[in-house]
């Protein structure tokens, strides 16, 4: 018996890099944009929306719009566009690395270093330190630079993946969307909490008041969910880890601030505490004591799952050392 034809569509790879197909019944009707985002899972919608309006997709052999609605047979082809260099430098910034192959790298970033460059850190960050760093970036969105898939925050320690190319952009943001990512921190908290674990599930969103801050007392935002145990107790103070389900800006430090544990150190989300021994500890950590510990993923182009550890920090260690002298 003869097969019957498909009305899907079948991508076509050229040997030059460009995606070439075929719009099929399944597809007619449908937004350009909105295809090739289909079609072409490496690349973004908004990516893709560029793309149309730089030249780069040709249907039936001339331009279109993003939203041009296309019908069963049109031929869509996608050329990737040339990488632009971006303006940010380059900058010889020392650095852990704990993983690296062609697709991404596994940093184990210092307190005190912000990730991407903004207003107020326009330079000598993480950005720019991998910049030299990587000698492979194959471009992120178009440009020469790593793809930030998460970040921590400027005074928080541990590990960090970072894409050096689309595919592996979008496949470990996807990921992070769906929660399908390990993410464990470890922290040093002022009091201690009224059990040996438990689960924070609240929403999150800018605090009302301060929009500087972000809060659990609010009435619309999105869902944060922290799962915790104490590792050790440290007299007025508690050694715990965290596991996130979700990955809120700054989730561990506002849910333990909510259950009456703020982070020690932390001076944005907690008060200095009554005890002179513990406000002395977090002044000289002059930072919230928190750590990316555990990071784990399954690798975009293998499949493979992969986890890394690492081990806090000296100023941290230093704290949970003066935390355990004072107990001794």
């Amino acid at each position: 018996m003869t097969p019957r034809p498909s009305n899907r569509a079948v991508l076509e790879a050229g040997s030059d890099g460009t995606r070439r197909f075929t719009v099929g019944a399944d597809l007619a009707g449908r937004r350009l944009d909105v295809v090739l985002a289909e079609r072409l899972d490496f690349v973004s919608r908004t990516q893709l929306s560029r793309h149309i309006a730089e030249g780069a997709v040709t249907l039936n052999g001339g331009p279109a719009a993003p939203s041009h609605k296309v019908r069963s047979g049109d031929v869509v082809v996608w050329t990737r566009p040339a990488v632009r260099e971006v303006e940010l430098a380059a900058e010889a910034i020392p650095l852990r690395i704990v993983y690296e192959d062609t697709h991404l790298v596994v940093v184990d970033k210092p307190a005190g270093l912000v990730v991407h460059p903004a207003a107020g850190h326009e330079d000598g960050t993480l950005v720019n330190a991998l910049l030299a760093h990587c000698q492979d970036l194959r471009g992120i969105g178009g440009e020469l630079r790593p793809g930030i898939v998460h970040r921590i925050d400027k005074d928080t320690s541990g590990l960090l993946v970072v894409a050096k190319d689309d595919p592996t952009m979008n496949a470990l943001g996807a990921d992070f969307k769906v929660h399908r990512i390990k993410r464990v921190y470890e922290a040093l908290v002022v009091g201690r909490p009224a059990h040996a674990a438990g689960k924070i599930d609240t929403l999150h969103g800018r605090d009302p008041h301060d929009r500087k801050k972000f809060s659990i007392k609010v009435k619309t935002g999105k869902r944060a969910i922290t799962n915790w145990r104490v590792v050790e107790e440290l007299g007025q103070a508690t050694r715990v880890e965290a596991e996130l389900e979700t990955g809120r800006t700054h989730q561990v430090r506002v849910h333990f601030a909510a259950m009456g544990c703020p982070l020690l150190g932390d001076a944005t989300y907690g008060r200095p505490p009554r005890d002179e021994d513990l406000r002395a500890i977090g002044r000289e950590l002059g930072r919230q004591a928190l750590h990316a510990r555990v990071l784990g993923f399954h690798h975009p182009a293998s499949g493979k799952w992969m986890e890394f550890a690492c081990a806090p920090p000296e100023d941290f260690m230093a704290a949970l050392a003066a935390l355990r002298n004072l107990v001794a």
